[in-house]
């Protein structure tokens, strides 16, 4: 793909990531590493990016993935700065349900309300379990104010969801169960592998019709996932206002998330819906 290469149509980026985070020896490496190559340190640097692409508009969260727990909350303010830095930026801020960051994550709670703030995110990644049954008391009361905020606030909290270990989506059913009718769940990455995307297709279309307010993205997707999901959309008839484009940068490819979603074999209504209009619905507020 040329450097100069733009988007077809109305593309916005409903998933991606600001901030810098210093190198990481990950997986006992010899060196510390820092194997997105790029990151976008500013506003300016993110939009310069869209630019490039010919992307019209993106919601920014931290960008996280070293394993240190204050990292992706100190990258909030950032999100603040660059949602009020542009219209075309609007913002999800950090939190944790682990009890260690509870104080961290009230603080964020009380941020909530500010221009341009549409999301929460948060990850198991960095520990914990998004199954509402292996919960202690401060584990449930930290999740219940996040969810309580959610609702009060009217905004969708995004869930980093990958195939296997505590963030596999077996592990999210129960959490969706309790609180997917009450609040918006993006569900990041739809399961993120194989096994992921096998057992998220039927079931994710299954609680869309049973009332669940639940919407995906196919960033990090394998193959065959994006394809399937989109077919069994038209196919049975629902979920086409559910799925939103989403790139993942800088983790992941821009042109590469793209192209799974225009190369797929789906009507072009369908397409477009994914690439802006369903991000214009959900968040037209």
């Amino acid at each position: 793909m040329a450097p100069t290469e733009k988007v077809r149509g109305q593309v916005i980026d409903a998933h991606s990531h600001i901030g810098e985070m210093e190198a990481w020896k990950f997986y006992n490496l010899r060196e510390p590493v820092k194997p997105t190559v790029y990151e976008f340190a500013s506003p300016n640097d993110y939009i310069k990016h869209m630019d490039g692409v010919g992307v019209e508009r993106g919601l920014v969260l931290p960008n996280y993935g070293i394993p240190v727990q204050a990292q992706p909350f100190s990258l909030n303010e950032l999100v603040l700065d660059a949602v009020q830095h542009s219209d075309r930026l609007v913002g999800g801020l950090w939190v944790s349900f682990l009890p260690v960051n509870e104080e961290r994550t009230l603080q964020t709670l009380k941020l909530l309300g500010e221009p341009g703030i549409v999301a929460l995110k948060t990850t198991f990644l960095l520990g914990g379990n998004p199954d509402p049954n292996t919960w202690d008391e401060e584990t449930e009361r930290i999740a219940d104010a996040c969810f309580d905020a959610v609702e009060r606030h009217d905004l969708v909290f995004h869930f980093h969801t990958s195939a296997g270990g505590n963030s596999d989506i077996n592990n999210f059913v129960p959490l969706i169960e309790k609180y997917g009718k009450r609040v918006k769940i993006h569900l990041v990455h739809f399961g993120g592998g194989v096994s992921g995307h096998i057992k998220l297709v039927p079931q994710f279309l299954d609680w869309v019709e049973q009332g669940y307010k639940l919407y995906c993205d196919t960033s990090w997707t394998i193959g065959f996932g994006p394809r399937w999901l989109m077919t069994e959309i038209e196919r049975r008839g629902v979920g086409a206002d559910r799925v939103l484009f989403a790139s993942d940068e800088p983790w992941s490819d821009f042109w590469g998330e793209y192209w799974k979603i225009w190369g797929a074999p789906a009507s072009d209504e369908l397409k477009d819906r994914i690439m802006h209009r369903n991000f214009e619905e959900l968040y037209r507020s």
